[in-house]
Formats: C-alpha cells, structure tokens, sequence
C-alpha cells in the first residue's frame, strides 16, 4: 500500500461541520464511482444510491433521523440502499459506503456515516422521506461537504485486539 493510501486511512474521519460550498456534479460522480469499486459477493452489486442536494430534503432527513443534525447544514447526503433480497447486501452495501467515506477524505470533503439499518424506526422514517421501493432497505446516509473542522489523522491500532493463528 502507498503511503498516501494510508494516510488517507488514518485521515479518514467523522466530519459534522462543513462550510457552504456545494459539492460539484463531477465530485459527486466520483464518489459514486469509489462506492460502485466495492467488492460485492459474486459481483451482485445489490447497492443503490439516493444522491440528496436539495435543502428541504436534507432538512427532512435531518429531523427524520435522531444522529443526523449535520444534515441542516450539508450540501450533500447520499443514501446507500440495497436489494435485501441478496443475501450480502449489508456486506455489501458497507463496503460500498466505506469507499465513499475513504474516498470524500482523500477528495477534501469531510464525511459521516449515519447508520440506519437494523433500527426499523429509521428505515420508515428515510424510506418515507426519499421514497425508497419496499423491495430495498436503507444501510446508511452519508453526510457529505466541505469541512468547516479539522480532526488531526489518527491511528486506533490496539495490540489487544489482535489474535495470531488462533484467539
């Protein structure tokens, strides 16, 4: 791995605040483009992305979902929902979400994850806000911008945690 990769690892963190700068259509397509180069159980791809711009739509997510207050002043949001009818879609999905996050830091964008499934009271509340089909469940809402903080790169390594050939 480069080091700029990993770097871009360690940079990789949760950004509530962000300035009023739009996220550009080509930025947002990029974004897209990392989250779809996620690994997915036999190539399925369940994923499917709601790409929310729109201030009272993301005010609404905002109030809908109880952790996402950076939502009122977000220029952008994507929503990562996937075909629960494919057994790997949460794996999936993750994965695919993860890129978006990696990818927003290595961009200059800050990012946070906004879990939303398993909480079935969320999956209605943004399944009612965006419209998403029965046959899909929301994973996530990814709140996106222009950082208006700065948190240091950091690492969370703790030996502890690690088990060689068996626990």
């Amino acid at each position: 791995m480069s080091d700029a990769a990993f770097q871009t690892i360690l940079a990789r963190r949760s950004i509530r605040q962000y300035t009023a700068q739009p996220v550009a259509p080509h930025e947002i397509r990029r974004l897209l483009e990392a989250a779809m180069a996620a690994p997915s159980a036999s190539n399925r791809q369940p994923w499917h992305f709601v790409v929310i711009t729109d201030r009272g739509t993301l005010d609404r997510l905002a109030e809908a979902h109880p952790h996402g207050k950076m939502l009122f002043n977000a220029p952008l949001c994507i929503a990562v929902c996937g075909d629960h009818q494919n057994e790997y879609w949460v794996q999936d999905c993750s994965a695919a979400t993860e890129n978006v996050l990696l990818a927003a830091t290595a961009m200059g964008l800050g990012s946070v994850w906004l879990g939303v499934h398993p909480r079935q009271e969320r999956e209605h509340a943004v399944r009612d806000v965006l419209g998403i089909p029965p046959q899909y469940t929301p994973l996530c809402l990814i709140s996106i911008g222009y950082p208006a903080e700065h948190k240091e790169p950091r690492t969370q390594y703790d030996e502890s945690r690690v088990h060689y050939e068996r626990w």
